[in-house]
Formats: C-alpha cells, structure tokens, sequence
C-alpha cells in the first residue's frame, strides 16, 4: 500500500499484488476489497474544509522531516547540509523539507541552529506576527500546555523580548523542555507542573498578553506518523478529548489580561475538538480574531487547527 515499486518478497507471496503496486490507493484498496472508510471510519466527524479521500490517502505516504530555521542561521544550516550530502528543499524561506529518516543530530546544531518542527506547526507564526503587530511593547506569555516548548521557541524568535512562564502536566516532559530551552538560548523564564483542567490556582492572580494552549487532543493530524494511533483509536475518545480541553480552557482564559491574546490549537482534523471548543472559547467574552485549519496531508505534513480570540478591553 505505501510503495510504487515492485518488491521480491510479493512476487513470493503475492505476486498478483506486486503487478499492481504502481495503481493509486483507492484502486489498490479495491483489489483487496477494502475502501477508505475501512481505514478511517470517522468520516462524519472531520472539520468541515478537509478532503476525506485525500486525507485517509496520506496515511500511506510517510511524511517528511521538516525543520525551522533559526534566525540568522539560514546560511550555515544550507552549508552543512550540503556538505554531509543529506538531500533537502526549502518549502519556505527559513522551512526545509527532509526525508524522514534523515539524521540530523550530528550535523547541525539541533534548536540553535534549527528546530525540527513539522511544517504546519510552523505555520502558527503567522498568528504570532499578527500579535506582535498589536502589542508594541515587550509581551508576556504563558505556554500553558507546552510539552516540548516548540511554540514557545517560535515566540521566542518571532517577539524577542518577551516574558515567558510555561507549564505542562508531566514533570519529564518540562524536563526535557529545559534542555531544549538551553540549546536554543532561553535561559529567563518561569516553569512549572500543574493538572489545567482540574485546577486554576495559578492563574487566579496572572495576567498575561497572549496565553498559548497547544491542547491535548486526539493527535488525529498526526496520524501518518503514528499509524499504531489510527490503529487503536476508538470514537469514544473524541468527546474524551473535547470534554478534557473544555476544562482546559474555563481554567486558563481567565489569565488572559484585557486586551490580550488567547490562542488555541490542536493537532486533530475532529470537528469537536476544533470548530466547537473553538465556539466554547467565546461564552467566555473571547472576541474570534481568526482561525485557520492547516491542512498539511496533502504537503507530507501534519493537519492543525488554530483559532486566535482577543479579549475586550
């Protein structure tokens, strides 16, 4: 299913496959009696705006690695790329797209020089600059479900000067967070381990400019990279999620600051992880300033959804 070229080990077993192995998915799951649905059957439940054949298509590509460019490192990440004849192309201007099993850790500088980050969690920089137009002064940030501190590099390189305070659920994943953080170069900020959707003790007394909430969720747009995911998963798990990021969000937006930002995201193609916590956020005053689903199955990339609320002065 995932290749295009004939192998020995079907003309052994399935030689009647191996004659069709350059047909297209659709087509090779016919011969086997299967369709789409027998791979995805959530159809139903996507958010509105995704192509269904083609995204249930992309679980046989395997996607690629891309990385993000720091600034200022485009020239010399290009240079050692080349010379240790690892083959790469730029998507953007600071985005390079890699064969996935291209390893990197000893030719450049990983979250110093460049950060690997799949290409449509990059695109959420469009949402940073479109803050920082709004806020002329230094911001402040609070990272709420940072995991491994990727957006909050991206704020980092997007904002500068900026006041940053990140938690997560899982002391092993700030952990891991702090050593990234230190390859990168971001050694003032504040962290700390809480359970979001049980407790709003923290925020009680903060207020910040622009709270991020990369929420848990089905990790459904990933799938191509974790088909042991697609596997196991079960419907039940989507309200599971959608109840869990609610919680999320009535204890967090509160640290929103009049006049500020609160951003939610997640990595699921569900219609009620994203389009309807998306409309929760607002019975809380939250004013929707834009809210985008980057769809990257059909780019070798994960799908998100991002949805950017102001809070009213």
């Amino acid at each position: 299913m995932c290749s295009s070229e004939s192998h020995s080990l079907l003309e052994q077993i399935k030689p009647e496959w191996n004659e069709s192995i350059a047909l297209p998915v659709s087509q090779k799951l016919a011969t086997i009696n299967a369709s789409e649905q027998d791979i995805f059957p959530w159809i139903d439940a996507l958010s509105e705006g995704i192509n269904a054949q083609v995204f249930i298509q992309s679980f046989f590509v395997q996607p690629d690695l891309f990385l993000r460019l720091r600034p200022g490192k485009k020239q010399i990440v290009e240079e050692k790329l080349k010379n240790a004849a690892i083959p790469y192309s730029f998507i953007e201007d600071n985005t390079i797209a890699l064969p996935n099993a291209s390893k990197l850790e000893t030719i450049i500088a990983l979250n110093k020089e460049a950060v690997v980050q799949d290409y449509s969690s990059q695109q959420v920089a469009a949402f940073f600059s479109f803050i920082k137009k709004n806020i002329e002064s230094s911001i402040r940030i609070w990272d709420c479900c940072a995991a491994s501190g990727g957006k909050s590099i991206v704020a980092k390189d997007i904002f500068n000067t900026i006041d940053l305070t990140v938690s997560d659920i899982r002391p092993s994943i700030l952990h891991n967070l702090k050593k990234r953080f230190d390859e990168a170069g971001i050694t003032s900020y504040k962290s700390f381990t809480a359970d979001l959707s049980v407790s709003k003790e923290y925020v009680a007394s903060s207020s910040f400019d622009l709270v991020i909430c990369d929420a848990p969720c089905s990790g459904s747009g990933t799938w191509a990279r974790t088909p042991e995911e697609l596997y196991f998963f079960e419907a039940k798990q989507i309200n599971t999620f959608r109840t869990l990021q609610k919680k999320i969000v009535a204890n967090v937006v509160s640290a929103v600051k009049p006049g500020g930002f609160f951003l939610y995201i997640t990595c699921s193609v569900f219609q009620h992880e994203n389009e309807e916590v998306a409309g929760y956020c607002t019975s809380f005053g939250l004013q929707l300033v834009k809210k985008e689903l980057i769809i990257g199955y059909d780019k070798k990339a994960d799908t998100m959804f991002a949805a950017l609320f102001k809070k009213p002065l």
